[in-house]
């Protein structure tokens, strides 16, 4: 949209639109992942709207991370307004299905009418709403939605949620003229995932880009529920942009250096054995129920055509389940933190994963066994037990 039309928009002191239910509580709902609930600074906790041609603008910001989208209204008088972001969601999804009229009154009042229904909002001046920045014009590599979903999901489970270690509160995406690899580690277990075979049109060499843990899950639900084919990706030296349809996500990029995850992957992990997914998550889930609560140690131990899993803890008690396997070397016991096993399999969801190790002090990796055009792999190190 030219800078212009928003600019006169901006500028006038009226607004008044009419917009479908439906379609403005599709947006209302995007948003509302990145709407600050707990914040000091009152104007992030609304939304900015700009109405002008036949388009409405929506903005939801924490300053880290903004949203920007659009849907269709009619408009009587362009302008635009702020209007208290949860309480607008929370009421316009009760009222009925039709036409909503939404107008700009003094004091940046807003009145929202449906039916028989008539509010008045107490909204914020407009010029208090941060400024964002624009979608760069150059550099802009167009990455496949579902290819990007997928590498989230088998690897956002992993980024550190303590905010102490810095750059591990996100995931390194790297990017080369022929494949994606996405890695997320907080220090105890590392996900990894490559694809290659894909064009990236204007990436030389390697460009990688840390990508903040909040701005992955909200580009999960953004990618979950959308039927664009390719997303939009670009970056300004402090910014990150991720044009999904017509919603734009910005976030500030992560600093700082990622951990060199190279040198952790596992290269002689010579007892390999392949379990199936369900069958070794519902295991794992029984026995976790009697493991110590605050370590969710899980005991794992390798025999000839068996792999047991125990746990036990002075509270709650001990239990054992085993699994049948194909294995015919030396006998093995080493202890995970079972939440971290369960992650991945998840993650991985149905059919073989195969576990592969080497002693009691190494790291394990998991993987899937058929090995298709992701390259997935999963580093867990071990718990003493």
């Amino acid at each position: 949209m030219p800078a212009e039309a928003l600019a006169s928009a901006a500028g006038t002191t009226t607004m008044e639109i009419t917009v479908s239910k439906f379609e403005l509580l599709r947006e209302l709902t995007a948003t509302q992942g990145v709407v600050e609930r707990k914040t000091t600074i009152p104007i992030l906790s609304n939304y900015l709207f700009e109405a002008s041609g036949d388009k409405l603008w929506l903005t939801a910001t924490d300053l880290d991370l903004s949203l920007r989208t659009s849907c269709s209204i009619k408009v009587k008088k362009e302008g635009s307004c702020t209007i208290p972001a949860r309480k607008l969601h929370d009421y316009v999804k009760l009222l009925p299905d039709a036409d909503i009229t939404i107008k700009l009154l003094e004091n940046h009042w807003v009145s929202i009418r449906c039916g028989r229904s008539n509010t008045k909002m107490v909204g914020m001046a407009r010029s208090n709403f941060p400024s964002l920045p624009g979608f760069p014009t150059a550099g802009v590599v167009k990455i496949p939605a579902q290819v990007l979903r997928s590498m989230i999901a088998k690897t956002g489970f992993a980024i550190a949620s303590e905010e102490s270690r810095y750059t591990l509160n996100g995931a390194l995406m790297v990017l080369k003229p022929e494949s994606i690899t996405m890695v997320a580690t907080d220090g105890h277990r590392l996900s990894h995932i490559e694809r290659s075979g894909e064009r990236f049109e204007g990436v030389s060499g390697e460009m990688k880009t840390l990508v903040p843990k909040k701005a992955m899950d909200e580009l999960k639900s953004l990618l979950d529920s959308t039927d664009a084919e390719v997303i939009e990706f670009a970056k300004d030296e402090s910014t990150l942009f991720f044009r999904i349809g017509q919603r734009l996500l910005t976030s500030r990029q992560l600093t700082g250096q990622f951990p060199n995850y190279e040198a952790v992957l596992p290269k002689d992990n010579n007892k390999s054995i392949t379990l199936h997914c369900e069958e070794l998550s519902q295991a794992i889930s029984r026995v976790a129920q009697f493991a110590d609560e605050r370590s969710r140690a899980v005991r794992i131990r390798l025999e000839k055509g068996e792999l047991k899993l125990s746990a036990s803890s002075t509270e709650t008690g001990e239990s054992e389940d085993s699994l049948e396997i194909d294995y015919n070397g030396d006998t093995l016991t080493i202890g995970f933190n079972a939440q971290y096993i369960l992650d991945f399999l998840k993650a991985a969801g149905s059919g073989d994963v195969k576990l592969e190790l080497k002693d009691p002090q190494s790291a394990g990796q998991l993987r899937p066994a058929e090995s298709e055009d992701y390259k997935y792999r999963y580093i867990v190190m071990p718990m003493r037990i």
